[in-house]
């Protein structure tokens, strides 16, 4: 997804760093601490990002906790499978990605931005591409196709990632 941006970044490989818990209560906190933490071990640049699945039958759960939705170990098929159980019976399923992407440099410049992908939850999971809820998110902008029954390149063009990243590139 970065090699569309007009500036190229240059990954640098083989270097390390702890496991990073997300302990924190925002999307925002999470990502700045990743970067933190990556850029305080490693002495380069770092880009982090977190993302959020926000239910608005559920009040903008499960949010901060997507990742561990159905408990601490969850697999993504128990993240889906528990939330296609919460909304069972539930007409309005409105829901909404949210990526916040966080670049943290070594001198301590940090730049933030966010992105968004307006959708719904599906009854039942649908396509064989993507991961986590793709199965089970309609969006609205492909159709209220799930993300995954999109190729890769056409879910890249329209993800929230891409939204955060493209408007991480705009404030570069």
């Amino acid at each position: 997804m970065l090699a569309d941006l007009a500036d190229p970044f240059l990954v640098v490989k083989g270097l390390e760093w702890p496991d990073i818990e997300e302990p924190f209560e925002t999307l925002a906190e999470n990502a700045l601490h990743k970067a933190r933490t990556v850029s305080g071990h490693t002495g380069e640049a770092a880009l982090a990002d977190d993302t959020g699945l926000e239910v608005a039958a559920l009040g903008g759960d499960p949010g901060v906790r997507t990742a561990r939705f159905a408990g601490p170990d969850a697999t993504y098929d128990d993240n889906v499978s528990r939330l296609l159980e919460v909304l069972d019976g539930v007409g309005e399923r409105a829901a909404r990605f949210r990526t916040v992407v966080a670049l943290v440099f070594p001198g301590g410049d940090e730049v933030i931005a966010e992105g968004s992908l307006a959708g719904r939850i599906a009854v039942s999971r649908r396509g064989t591409f993507g991961f986590g809820y793709d199965p089970v998110f309609e969006a609205a902008e492909a159709g209220y196709r799930t993300l995954a029954e999109l190729p890769e390149e056409e879910k890249n063009r329209i993800s929230h990632r891409a939204r955060a990243l493209q408007a991480l590139a705009d404030q570069l």
